[in-house]
C-alpha cells in the first residue's frame, strides 16, 4: 500500500517566535509531510527564518493580510489540484509531537466516518489541556470523563477549534473551502456547521497531541472594536448555518442581538447599527449560503460550464 499524501498547512503572520518549534515539529513529522506556509504579509521576517532554518518547507507570501480562512485556501487547492489525501491544518503558534499526524491518519483509517479529527490541545507548556478547549468542551461535556489512558479513543465532538485538524481530501471536496465571509474567527465554527451538513462527524484522538502556545492572547487586553468585530463573526455564523432554516436563523440572529442588549454588552447605538447593517447583509447571506449545500466539485463544475 502507498504511503499517503500528507499537507501541512501553516497559515503564518509575525510569527517569527514560533517558528522553530512550530515548523521543527513538523519537519520531525515521523509521517513523511510536505510543509507550506502561507505567509500574511509578515513584518518580522517570518519568512525569511523559515527558509534559513528549514528550506524544505514551500513559502507561499500573499503580499497583503488575507486573514486565516483565505490563506488557507491557498494551500487547500493545493491540496485539490494534487489528489492530496491528508491536510493536517496548524496555528503557527502550536506544534506537535512527532508521531502526532501520524496516529492520527491511522485513525482516521479505521474511522472513516470522521471529516475531521484533532489531536488532543495541551497549552504551551504541556502541563494542562487548552484553556478554551476546555471552555467549549465542558460546555455539553466533562473534562472528567475523557479517558486519558486509553489512547486509541476517538470522541466525537460537535466542534473543534482549527488550530490543529487533520481532514481528508473527500471532506474537502465535499464541504470545501472556508467561506470568505469570515476573515478572523468564525470561520473554523462555520466550517465545522457544514461538516455537519454533510454528515461528516468531528472528533479528537485521546493518543495524539498538540500544544498550543495561546498565553498571548488570553494575557492582552481584548480591544471593545475587537469585540464588536467578534459579535458580528458570530452574527454571520449564525445567518450562514445551512443546518437550520431561513426563518430559524433570522429569529436566532434577533434573539441573540436582543440578549446581547438586555446583558449590556452592546449599547443602543450599537444595537441599531446592526439592525440596520443586517436589514441589507442578512438575505443576502442566507441567499448564498444557499450555494454551499452543493458539494464544492459539483459547484465548481457547474460554475465552470455557466462561464463556458
Amino acid at each position: 500500500m502507498s504511503k499517503p499524501i500528507i499537507y501541512a498547512i501553516v497559515v503564518t503572520y509575525n510569527g517569527a517566535k514560533w517558528v522553530d518549534k512550530c515548523f521543527g515539529s513538523l519537519v520531525n513529522s515521523s509521517i513523511p509531510l510536505k510543509i507550506l506556509a502561507i505567509d500574511n504579509a509578515s513584518s518580522d521576517g517570518t519568512p525569511k527564518l523559515i527558509r534559513k532554518q528549514f528550506p524544505v518547507v514551500e513559502i507561499i507570501e500573499t503580499g497583503s493580510n488575507l486573514g486565516f480562512g483565505k490563506a488557507n485556501n491557498i494551500g487547500l487547492k493545493r491540496v485539490l489540484g494534487e489528489n492530496a489525501d491528508y491536510t493536517f491544518l496548524l496555528n503557527q503558534d502550536a506544534w506537535v509531537e512527532p508521531d502526532t499526524i501520524a496516529k492520527l491518519v491511522e485513525v482516521q483509517q479505521k474511522h472513516p466516518e470522521f471529516g475531521i479529527l484533532s489531536p488532543l490541545p495541551y497549552d504551551g507548556e504541556g502541563k494542562e489541556l487548552d484553556r478554551q478547549f476546555k471552555l467549549y468542551y465542558s460546555k455539553p461535556h466533562t473534562i472528567g470523563n475523557i479517558c486519558f489512558n486509553k489512547e486509541n479513543k476517538v470522541y466525537e465532538v460537535p466542534f473543534i477549534n482549527a488550530a490543529g485538524w487533520l481532514t481528508t481530501y473527500n471532506t474537502i471536496k465535499k464541504v470545501g473551502l472556508f467561506y470568505d465571509l469570515f476573515f478572523h474567527r468564525g470561520e473554523d465554527v462555520d466550517y465545522v456547521n457544514r461538516c455537519h451538513f454533510y454528515n461528516e462527524k468531528i472528533g479528537f484522538h485521546v493518543g495524539s497531541k498538540y500544544y498550543h502556545d495561546r498565553k498571548h492572547v488570553w494575557h492582552k487586553e481584548t480591544s471593545k472594536q475587537k469585540q464588536f468585530e467578534n459579535i458580528q463573526n458570530k452574527l454571520n455564523v449564525i445567518l450562514n448555518n445551512i443546518n437550520e432554516s431561513a426563518l430559524k436563523r433570522v429569529k436566532t440572529f434577533l434573539s441573540w442581538i436582543r440578549s446581547l442588549y438586555i446583558s449590556k454588552k452592546i449599547t443602543l447605538s450599537q444595537l441599531i447599527f446592526l439592525i440596520i447593517k443586517y436589514i441589507f447583509k442578512g438575505p443576502q447571506i442566507i441567499y448564498k449560503s444557499e450555494l454551499l449545500k452543493s458539494p464544492y466539485y459539483k459547484s465548481k463544475e457547474k460554475s465552470k460550464i455557466k462561464n463556458e
